[in-house]
């Protein structure tokens, strides 16, 4: 399993994504499912608001999540997925 590691030379927003996306693949988080949200990835993490975001937006931007306005960004399940 990916550790975070602040001092890596791997920007954080792609460990903290890679530690995502496992846990979408090990089904901890499972279709449907609401990601953490910025503010959680924050405090777990120790991140800057706008790296949580872009953690979110990678998982987005690779079609693994998609994100409901005003509600949050959710694990992609069949009925959101890209056709």
């Amino acid at each position: 399993m990916t550790a975070f590691d602040p001092d890596s030379s791997t920007p954080a927003y792609r460990q903290i994504a890679a530690i995502l996306r496992e846990r979408i693949a090990d089904g901890t988080y499972p279709p449907a499912r609401m990601l953490p949200s910025i503010e959680r990835l924050r405090q777990e993490y120790g991140v800057a608001r706008n790296t949580a975001r872009k953690v979110l937006d990678t998982l987005v931007d690779e079609g693994l999540a998609y994100t409901e306005p005003g509600m949050g960004t959710y694990v992609m399940d069949a009925e959101h997925e890209r056709g």
